[in-house]
């Protein structure tokens, strides 16, 4: 497999002959592009030296190229269509800002618009320039577009300061490489309903009770299973997101009106992940007009419709319903009550206690809990769990027989020693 890397330029322009090697280790044909900033921190020779490959610098000339083969202003176009993977690494600030509006200044930024193949980020910058808002802007717009980005760690940083922005370690890029290049199309035929999003429930005209949930969790498995070739169905409360392309979207805001949306498209669905946090409760009479501040206030609530237990009971034969739980102590515990409870055949168990994951957060963790097991999913960013959830989720749906006699891809992951 061809996989291209793309070089920015930032000053860990460096580490990525050693992403080069390491891609190489995993028997894949890398090839590398190179921006004009990217030369000042390390030389074209060097990544030449390494894949045995020209090494393209700009739109009309490339490194060792003769007159006749750099004069070609389409090479972009031939580099973009035989291309498996595009990795960037570093993505600078500034590129992550083309790729996000759409200018085509340079080979990089041209092939990106070019290409129909997936697509990896890997930031690195100077904290402040990571944590500000239009950063932040751009790399959501990536996102919601399919991009896949490996997020920055943190530590001590190339500009003196401490915090977020150092390139992630080649293990977590070349991790998410292989998972790309393993899951093509790996949910084909299937069709995945996801919930995502929390309920609303109406206490008045302009009041509702609620949660916390942003639906980044949920919309994350939609665009994750998309990539991977399945058909999404996505029931959504309501959200600030954008659904992914092509997904089929149902907005619903009630837990009654989410139970009725997803009953109805139940009959399509091969896999049923109800990431979507459901109100329990609602007022048992809502007020025709806005109530007024009068001193004390008492509700009169009800239970709402146990969602993930009528979809456990109405499923077809084969459908695999996969349930959340959020919990805040005794987390396995409550977690695995409930997936005895319900009947559904895994839980994804998150700790809502948990600082900078979860509620409001890009980033989570959690437990893939079976009958059988209990698979830590350890910090990552919620769109890397997504794929987790759904790598577990073909696990289930594989008998264990034949999961035995299927001979291991030649892309194998590194491991890391947390399963």
């Amino acid at each position: 497999m061809k996989v291209t890397v793309g070089v920015s330029g930032g000053i860990a322009a460096y580490k990525a002959a050693e992403l080069v090697r390491a891609l190489q280790r995993q028997a894949l044909d890398v090839h590398v592009v190179m921006t004009e900033a990217a030369k000042q921190f390390i030389q074209p020779l060097t990544f030449a030296s390494l894949t045995g490959h020209e090494v393209i610098t700009g739109m009309w000339a490339q490194s060792g190229a003769s007159e006749e083969t750099s004069a070609s202003s389409i090479q972009h176009i031939d580099s973009a269509q035989t291309t498996d993977l595009l990795i960037v690494a570093p993505a600078t600030a500034n590129v992550l800002a083309k790729f996000a509006h759409g200018i085509a200044d340079d080979f990089l930024t041209t092939l990106y618009l070019a290409t129909k193949a997936p697509v990896i980020v890997a930031p690195a910058m100077n904290v402040n320039m990571w944590e500000h808002p239009a950063t932040q802007a751009n790399l959501q717009t990536l996102e919601q577009r399919g991009v896949r980005i490996v997020s920055p760690g943190s530590g001590y940083l190339a500009c003196g300061m401490i915090g977020s922005g150092r390139l992630a370690e080649n293990d977590a890029i070349v991790r998410a490489a292989l998972e790309i290049l393993n899951h093509t199309n790996d949910l084909a035929g299937e069709v995945v309903l996801v919930t995502a999003g929390g309920t609303r429930e109406a206490v008045d005209p302009v009041r509702f009770l609620g949660n916390r949930s942003s639906g980044k969790m949920g919309y994350a498995i939609a665009e994750a299973a998309q990539r991977r070739g399945a058909r999404v169905i996505l029931v959504t409360a309501p959200t600030a997101l954008h659904a992914p392309y092509n997904s089929e979207v149902v907005n619903v805001v009630t837990t009654a009106e989410m139970r009725a949306a997803v009953l109805g498209r139940l009959p399509e669905a091969t896999i049923v992940i109800k990431a979507a946090a459901v109100a329990d409760y609602r007022p048992l009479s809502t007020a025709d007009q806005k109530l007024k501040r009068s001193g004390p206030l008492t509700l009169n609530l009800e239970p709402t419709e146990d969602i993930l237990a009528e979809v456990v009971r109405q499923r077809k034969t084969g459908t695999l319903v996969i349930g959340f739980a959020a919990e805040t102590e005794n987390h396995l515990v409550h977690g695995r009550d409930k997936l005895l409870r319900k009947g559904a055949d895994a839980i994804v168990l998150n700790d809502v206690s948990r600082e900078g994951v979860g509620f409001d957060s890009d980033r989570n963790a959690a437990t893939f809990l079976t009958k059988q097991t209990a698979i830590e999913l350890p910090e990552m960013s919620k769109r890397e769990l997504a794929d987790r959830i759904l790598d577990e989720a073909l696990t289930l749906r594989r008998p264990q027989s034949v999961m035995d006699e299927t001979a291991p891809s030649k892309f194998a992951a590194p491991s890391t020693g947390r399963r």
